[in-house]
């Protein structure tokens, strides 16, 4: 166990059914090592239903994403699945949480499908980031550079493909977490609003 990321409480944001299990407790895992404290928020709070592809996972505890306040965190976390984030994408409480971390500069890690929610926030425009390929072509229409990498980071928002890639990720995460604000990532949002 670190202390990296002592003293930083961490968001991750899920769906109520549908997140990759490997995606989320992996990542947690990584954090809480690292010394954070987490939440895990979802649209309804309550029973959070995972799955391992396709096979009903463990079903894990959440707050409602809607009774959250995003200045109280210090980054955010968006594991992937693909009914995940497509169910996220449809809550305006959760799409404007995320919206607000990268208007504060905060950093953010996503995996896999997971910039679908990005996508739906409007703040992917102009960033370079990587996803489960068969995303790239929505993060290019909304103004994406979209890269075949393990992990890319990006001003605070580190990305990567699927959960072979989550040793990587997650170093990463832990170590941009550990930065703290990104001054490039709430420029790049507030160009996009413009």
């Amino acid at each position: 166990m670190s202390d990296e990321l002592n003293g930083k409480r961490i968001a991750f944001l899920i769906a109520n059914e549908g997140v990759e299990q490997m995606e989320l407790t992996e990542s947690l895992e990584a954090v809480l090592d690292a010394g954070a404290e987490v939440d895990l928020l979802a649209p309804e709070g309550g029973d959070a239903q995972a799955f391992n592809h396709l096979d009903k996972g463990d079903v894990f505890q959440a707050l409602p994403v809607g009774e959250a306040d995003a200045s109280k965190y210090d980054a955010l976390v968006l594991p992937g699945g693909v009914v995940n984030p497509d169910q996220l994408r449809t809550k305006a409480e959760a799409v404007s949480f995320v919206r607000s971390f990268f208007e504060a500069g905060k950093p953010v890690g996503v995996i896999c499908h997971g910039p679908w929610t990005l996508i739906e926030a409007d703040v992917v425009r102009g960033r370079t980031l990587t996803s489960w390929p068969s995303l790239q072509t929505d993060l290019r229409n909304a103004g994406a550079e979209w890269v075949d990498e393990e992990v890319h980071v990006d001003q605070g928002l580190v990305s990567s493909r699927k959960p072979e890639d989550l040793e990587a990720f997650n170093t990463k995460i832990v170590e941009e977490f550990a930065e703290g604000i990104h001054g490039g990532q709430s420029e790049k949002t507030a160009r996009t609003a413009a």
